[in-house]
């Protein structure tokens, strides 16, 4: 449909529809509009995520700019250069010509404008009612981009799902339904995505960074007992002092699980490096330290502890059987251990 011909023949031509989002059956006609009259639309969470300020509503210049600067734009002016226009339709309001979705597509297609602007001129469109509730809109790119293709990065997901809860008021027990992910999940990603707000984080390069950070136990425990731990790790990712974010969930809660280490870490004593090494000299990264660990936290679950003493005949007696046998070799060790320490 985007050679000069058949494009030519469409404009004028509108077909009426309904598309459902949410349970509900919403009016929709399909167009071709010109695109020069189009705008972009600065909440859609991928321009969100290029361009947030503090507040700032980016130009439509800017956002143009940015768009053009990301590798799947450039590839996107490839894709509709050879089909010869869109596959999918921009997803327009009414009147105010904001596209919804498809803010990738459509500055792929003014960049090709500027070469050809008769062939390019218009584009086809999915309008929605220009009083379509912001709410449904926002459901509608949650069906798009993550239940459905799942081509925004986490920071555009939380983004998005961090607006549908704090500004639509959308429960997360209703957003992790409506996306077909956990409620665990949804949590963690609108709490990174508020803790980056909360440090005046605007690279969304680090959002890896941060992500790792506040998924460990062991290091919400170290955050709970020093105040001031956010800002010195914030403090060092940006000083780049902890290089990569898989430092921060491999190395930081070895240091969180050895406390002489933790406390000079947390007091500026010791670096990153340091402390790491000090708390994997101390065991805190030992193999054989963590399968002991996982052992004891297993064997203690009140489940397991009900289905070994509930158990019987054969199984129940190669229970005891093993258990005897680990009674004693732990026996055999604890002696060994308390002589090598006088």
């Amino acid at each position: 449909m985007g050679d000069k011909g058949a494009a030519a023949t469409a404009v004028g031509k509108v077909v009426e529809g309904t598309i459902l989002i949410r349970g509900k059956e919403v009016a929709t006609r399909t167009e071709y509009l010109e695109q020069s009259k189009l705008i972009f639309y600065p909440d859609n969470p991928r321009v969100y995520s290029v361009l947030r300020g503090k507040g700032n509503v980016p130009s439509q210049e800017e956002i143009q700019r940015r768009l053009l600067e990301m590798e799947h734009v450039k590839e996107l002016v490839q894709d509709i250069k050879q089909n010869g226009g869109l596959i999918e339709p921009l997803v327009v309001r009414d009147k105010t010509f904001e596209v919804l979705e498809g803010n990738s597509r459509l500055a792929a297609y003014r960049f090709l404008a500027k070469s050809d602007p008769l062939k390019w001129g218009y584009v086809k469109c999915s309008v929605l009612p220009s009083n379509i509730d912001e709410a449904l809109v926002f459901a509608l790119l949650g069906q798009y981009h993550i239940k459905g293709k799942k081509d925004w990065v986490p920071y555009e997901q939380a983004g998005f799902l961090y607006r549908r809860f704090k500004n639509h008021h959308t429960d997360i027990k209703v957003l992790a339904a409506e996306i077909g992910i956990s409620t665990k999940l949804v949590k963690h990603l609108i709490d990174t995505y508020q803790f980056m707000i909360d440090n005046d984080e605007e690279d969304i390069k680090r959002w890896s960074y941060y992500d790792e950070y506040l998924k460990s136990n062991k290091i919400r425990k170290a955050r709970e007992q020093y105040p001031k731990f956010d800002k010195l790790i914030v403090e060092k990712i940006r000083s780049e002092e902890i290089e990569r974010a898989v430092d921060l969930r491999e190395q930081l809660p070895v240091i969180c699980s050895s406390p002489k280490a933790l406390q000079k870490f947390a007091t500026g004593t010791l670096d990153m490096q340091e402390a790491y090494d000090t708390a994997a000299e101390a065991g805190g990264d030992s193999a054989h330290v963590k399968a002991v660990k996982k052992f004891r936290e297993w064997i203690t679950r009140p489940q397991v502890e009900n289905y070994l003493v509930e158990s019987d005949g054969k199984i129940r007696s190669t229970i005891v059987f093993e258990l005897r046998k680990i009674e004693a070799k732990a026996h055999h060790l604890l002696k060994k251990l308390d002589k090598s320490q006088r």
